[in-house]
């Protein structure tokens, strides 16, 4: 598969919570979230819990947003808020809800909310991108793996063949089965690639978006003797390219891929489209054919969304490697969750 095209980063577009009252910010027409005219319009609305400038999984969620609100422009009516609060989720939700067709929630930290949300309004739709890839759907809740963990391996991989050092390490935001999940296939991707490699013990920033305390674990890993990163980060892999430029190492980026050469202390990008699970919900939902389902996307999915983009292609044997385990994993001779 060749490397995909990089990706532009997102345009922040500001929404707040104010006086305790979630402000929605709607793509097109009367929003629904103010009590818009019922229509026949088809009404979407989406949390991001995060920032979408945040050059990340909410960022490239945002993307696809974009695009769906595009594409189905005049038919389908969309609402979003961002940067919410923990103790905010099921508020957001709950009012999206009430004027909503189709509600998606973006993060596995929505998770329980979303799932106590759905049950409470069973004539709506539901999606949650992100969450446990071993969760069940419920009878009006989809459940969409972006397949971090496929992105994980593929980056230990990458880690591993590119180290110097021979020991590579990987940063987590939060102690989230998912991202439990992908610290354990960054490891196995890192020895499928090198049996010889060390792997230091995951870190677990706490927070997706902590700059300085993403750039302290690093700086922790690099002391160890890592020199190549990886990461499941959202504004926080920031804070690891810091360290890595003050160490003289070097991280994987993602799921945006930039260009190469824009910052020399990203060796590569793991590219994840996120945003395509929005499009995809979006499309059904259109179609009238939606269902609950659990949807696996990545390198095994029709349309695999998930790609490792090297800065340094001086060694061929490196892509050849990576080309080799992403074959592996389409033809499900490698298996990742």
């Amino acid at each position: 598969m060749a490397p995909s095209r990089p990706l532009l980063s997102p345009v922040a577009v500001a929404t707040a919570v104010v006086s305790g009252l979630l402000l929605l910010t709607a793509c097109g027409g009367s929003s629904a979230a103010d009590g818009g005219k019922d229509d026949g319009t088809l009404k979407v609305g989406v949390l991001f819990p995060g920032s979408l400038s945040d050059d990340g999984f909410m960022g490239s969620a945002h993307l696809g947003y974009q695009r769906a609100a595009k594409e189905h422009a005049g038919a389908v009516e969309f609402s979003k808020v961002e940067q919410v609060a923990t103790a905010d989720y099921e508020k957001a939700l709950v009012r999206f809800a009430t004027t909503s067709d189709l509600v998606i929630s973006i993060g596995g930290q929505t998770d329980a909310d979303v799932r106590n949300v759905a049950a409470r309004f069973p004539r709506v739709k539901f999606v949650e991108i992100g969450g446990p890839a071993d969760g069940k759907p419920l009878a009006n809740l989809s459940l969409y793996d972006p397949q971090q963990a496929e992105g994980a391996f593929l980056a230990g991989a990458a880690s591993a063949l590119l180290s110097k050092s021979g020991t590579v390490g990987f940063i987590g935001g939060a102690e989230l089965p998912a991202i439990v999940n992908a610290a354990e296939e960054y490891s196995r991707g890192a020895e499928a690639a090198d049996p010889d490699v060390k792997v230091l013990a995951p870190q677990y920033v706490g927070d997706f978006n902590d700059v300085a305390k993403a750039k302290q674990s690093a700086l922790a890993d690099f002391g160890a003797g890592a020199d190549v990163l990886g990461q499941v980060l959202n504004l926080g892999h920031k804070g690891v390219a810091q360290a890595a430029g003050q160490r003289d190492g070097a991280l994987i980026g993602g799921p945006i891929a930039h260009e190469c050469g824009s910052d020399p202390a990203y060796a590569g990008y793991v590219e994840t489209d996120i945003g395509a699970e929005i499009e995809y919900a979006v499309d059904h939902l259109v179609a009238g054919d939606w269902k609950a389902e659990a949807v696996h996307f990545g390198l095994t999915f029709a349309e695999p969304r998930n790609d490792i983009v090297l800065c340094d292609a001086s060694d061929p044997a490196v892509g050849e490697k990576l080309d080799e385990l992403k074959r592996k994993i389409a033809s499900g001779e490698i298996r990742t969750r």
